[in-house]
């Protein structure tokens, strides 16, 4: 599709929509993590990783465990550790060509984000390792994040997806199970209850 008015520089945007509402907008970005960083990080149990390629290519993962799961070395760092997947490995293929990364906390109920950026490595530091422990199984590899910025988002996206009120959630029916979207996607022969299987025994037995 083409598009007839596209907003292509920060001086149309600017003239268009204005500058930020208020000083503490802005001011509010720290270079490393407060005391409230290290609250929010220690009760959230998810985070999605935003990174790209060096062409500019973009993917964002989501990782869970339970709260507190990705670990505060200090105020300039953090390790998150790699749980069993899927094998792509897309975040840290993308992080061997440009270091870059971003973060979004969250916390279930919790209207307001943390979100974070800086550059990262993928390590096997033993001892790192060991602490990132979970169900006594030591993960084979971490990322770990330098932060260079942090702030807090506002909560207005929750407010208006009702993310936290189950009363208010779209229903499921008619959505495609992830074994039927791969189906079709790779062009499967088999039935899709084999590939359901194939899912749940890895949801079972992979978790850790």
């Amino acid at each position: 599709m083409e598009f007839k008015d596209v907003v292509q520089s920060e001086a149309q945007l600017r003239a268009l929509m204005g500058d930020p509402v208020g000083p503490p907008v802005v001011e509010k970005t720290l270079t490393s993590l407060d005391r409230h960083c290290h609250t929010f990080i220690g009760r959230s149990p998810f985070v999605l990783i935003a990174s790209s390629d060096n062409e500019g290519r973009m993917d964002i993962s989501p990782k869970g465990d339970a709260p507190g799961f990705v670990k505060i070395l200090d105020d300039k760092t953090l390790a998150i550790p790699d749980r069993p997947g899927n094998q792509r490995f897309d975040t840290f293929l993308n992080l061997f060509r440009s270091p870059r990364i971003g973060l979004i906390f969250l916390i279930p109920g919790k209207r307001e984000t943390l979100r974070i950026g800086g550059n990262a490595q993928v390590v096997r530091d033993r001892e790192l390792l060991e602490s990132l422990a979970a169900k006594g199984k030591v993960p084979a590899l971490a990322i770990v994040v330098h932060v260079d910025e942090a702030f807090f988002h506002c909560s207005k996206c929750m407010i208006r997806s009702h993310l936290w009120q189950p009363e208010q959630w779209p229903p499921l029916d008619g959505l495609p199970t992830l074994a039927e979207t791969m189906k079709d996607a790779a062009s499967f022969p088999g039935p899709v209850e084999a590939l359901q299987g194939v899912i749940s025994e890895d949801e079972e037995t992979r978790l850790y």
